[in-house]
C-alpha cells in the first residue's frame, strides 16, 4: 500500500491562518511578514508523526540488514561514535573561533592525520577533503603543482580498467588525458603493462588497490619503480582500503599519495549524499603542495596554518567536515592496530566465504582468493532470460539490499559482492541461501523473476520511460 503524500492528508491551505499568532511576544517586522499563506499540508501532530514512522519503515539501511554493496563499504558503524560527534562542545564550536580556545578540536583532527600517516606510512596527511572524490581531485591537483614546480608539466595520466570508476572522471577533470591501462588476464597489473605505455608526458598512474575486481594488485611495488625511473607519481585509491588495515602500508610499496575514505573505512554513515569525509596522505617530496589551512603543531599549540608557498590553496573550508573526522578518530582510538588488523581479516574472510559458497551457482570470471570483494556475472543467467538487473530486483523481494551491479565495466552483467567485516555468518548464509534460490527459480520459472520486485513500496518500475520522461518534482 502507498503511503500518501503530506499534501494528501492536509490542506494545502488551512482556513484558519494567520502569519503571525496573536499571542505572541516577539513582533516580527511588517516587511518580513508573509503576504500569502504557505504552501504547507495543515495537519494534526499524530497525523505528520504516523507518516514519517511509516515511511521510516519502508526505508533500508544498514540497521536493518545486511549491505552486500561492493565497493562502498557498507558496514555497521558503533553508535558510540555518533553520540561523541553530537557532544555540543565539539558540535557548537564556531569555525571561526581563535585556534587557542579550539586546541581540543585541532588536536582531534591532528591526531587523526598522525594515526592514518602511521597506518599507511605516509609523511603528511591532510583531512581537508570531504568525500573521496575530492579527495582524489586535491591529490591530482597536488600532482599538477608539482610537476609546475619541476617546470615539466606533463599531459597524461593512466588509470587501470580495473581502477574505481572515480579515477578517469577526475583525471580528465584536473585537466588531463586518460590513458586506459588494460589488466593482465587474471585481472592485475603487470609492470610490462605500465613500462609500455609511460612515457615522458605521463604524469602519474591512479591504481585502485585491491583493484574494483577485489583482487589485491602483487606487482605493484615493481610497478611503482617503473613509474619512478620514468619520472612519474603513483596515485592509490584508497577507497578499499578496508582490506588492508594494519596488513599494509602502501606507502612501504612506493605508492606516493593515497586517498582516505573516512566516510566508509573509519566509522562514519555512507551514503544518501553525505555526510562525506575524505583526506589524503603524501610523501615527503609533496608535502608542501598540500591544501591550506593545515592543522600543525607548532611551539607546543595546534594551529590552523596558512603559510605555504607550494600550496594548492584550499579545497574546503577550515578542519573539513570535522563531525566526520571525530568518528573515525574515536573509531582509531577504540580499535587500535591490532583491532584493525582484525577488521581487514574479517573482511577478507566473510567476501572469500560468500565468493566460495556462490561461484557454482553464479560465474565467477576471476575464480582466485580476493580480498574485500567478489565479483561475479550474472552470465549464467542470463541464458534463460534473466540479466543482473532482474536479480538486483529480486534481491529487494527477499529482504536484502541489492549490491552493485555491472560494474566493473570489464566483468559481463557484473554482481560486485562486499559484505565487510561487521557481518555474521549467520547473515550471510541467509543471503547466500537468498542467492542460490534466485539462481534455482531463474532457470526453473524465469517469468517469476522478471516480475520483481512485488513485495517492496514501490513495484517494478518502467525504466525506459523512466529515462526517457525523468520526472521527480511534486506539483501540488
Amino acid at each position: 500500500m502507498r503511503e500518501p503524500l503530506l499534501f494528501e492528508i492536509g490542506q494545502s491551505k488551512p482556513e484558519n491562518y494567520t502569519s503571525v499568532p496573536s499571542d505572541t511576544k516577539t513582533q516580527i517586522p511588517k516587511k518580513y511578514l508573509r503576504k500569502t499563506p504557505p504552501n504547507i499540508p495543515s495537519t494534526g501532530e499524530s497525523s505528520v508523526v504516523r507518516h514519517f514512522v511509516n515511511l521510516s519503515t519502508m526505508n533500508y539501511h544498514v540497521d536493518k540488514n545486511l549491505y552486500p554493496l561492493g565497493s562502498c563499504t557498507m558496514k555497521y558503524n558503533p553508535k558510540i561514535n555518533e553520540d561523541a560527534a553530537a557532544n555540543p562542545r565539539f558540535a557548537s564550536i564556531h569555525p571561526l573561533v581563535p585556534d587557542q580556545y579550539v586546541q581540543g578540536s585541532l588536536e582531534v583532527v591532528g591526531d587523526a592525520q598522525k594515526f592514518l600517516a602511521e597506518l599507511t606510512g605516509f609523511d603528511s596527511v591532510t583531512l581537508q577533503p570531504v568525500a573521496g572524490a575530492q579527495s582524489e581531485l586535491t591529490g591530482i591537483f597536488i600532482v599538477r603543482a608539482y610537476f609546475s614546480k619541476m617546470g615539466k608539466q606533463r599531459k597524461k595520466i593512466l588509470v587501470p580498467d580495473t581502477a574505481h570508476g572515480t579515477n578517469p572522471a577526475t583525471a580528465a577533470l584536473a585537466g588531463y588525458q586518460v590513458v586506459t591501462v588494460k589488466s593482465s588476464n587474471d585481472g592485475i597489473l603487470t609492470p610490462k603493462d605500465i613500462l609500455e605505455q609511460f612515457d615522458e608526458e605521463t604524469a602519474a598512474l591512479m591504481v585502485t588497490n585491491p583493484n574494483t575486481l577485489g583482487l589485491y594488485e602483487k606487482n605493484l611495488r615493481e610497478i611503482c619503480s617503473v613509474v619512478h625511473d620514468k619520472g612519474g607519481i603513483v596515485y592509490m585509491d584508497g577507497a578499499n582500503l578496508n582490506a588492508l588495515l594494519g596488513r599494509v602500508k602502501p606507502a612501504e610499496l612506493g605508492v606516493d599519495i593515497i586517498h582516505f575514505n573516512l566516510h566508509k573505512t573509519f566509522s562514519s554513515p555512507h551514503g544518501g549524499g553525505g555526510p562525506g569525509g575524505g583526506g589524503i596522505g603524501v610523501v615527503k617530496a609533496l608535502s608542501p603542495f598540500l591544501p591550506t589551512p593545515r592543522v600543525l603543531m607548532k611551539n607546543g599549540k595546534w594551529v590552523l596554518e596558512n603559510e605555504s608557498e607550494d600550496s594548492i590553496g584550499p579545497v574546503h573550508f577550515f578542519y573539513g567536515n570535522f563531525g566526520v573526522i571525530l568518528k573515525a578518530y574515536c573509531y582509531l582510538l577504540r580499535m587500535g592496530i591490532d583491532g584493525l588488523k582484525d577488521v581487514s581479516e574479517k573482511a577478507i574472510i566473510n567476501a572469500n566465504y560468500v565468493r566460495v559458497c556462490l561461484r557454482d551457482n553464479y560465474k565467477l570470471p576471476y575464480d582466485k582468493t580476493c580480498m574485500h570483494e567478489a565479483v561475479f556475472s550474472g552470465d549464467f543467467q542470463k541464458k534463460h532470460g534473466v540479466k543482473t538487473l532482474d536479480i538486483a530486483k529480486a534481491i529487494l523481494d527477499r529482504g536484502f539490499h541489492a549490491p552493485t551491479i555491472y560494474f566493473p565495466l570489464i566483468v559481463s552483467e557484473a554482481l560486485m559482492i562486499e559484505p565487510t567485516e561487521t557481518e555474521s555468518k549467520k547473515t550471510l548464509d541467509s543471503f547466500i541461501e537468498v542467492m542460490k534460490e534466485i539462481d534455482s527459480t531463474s532457470r526453473e520459472n524465469p517469468d517469476e523473476i522478471l516480475q520483481c520486485p512485488v513485495k517492496t513500496p514501490v513495484k517494478r518500475l518502467d525504466e525506459t520511460m523512466a529515462a526517457k520522461e525523468l520526472n521527480v518534482r511534486y506539483k501540488g
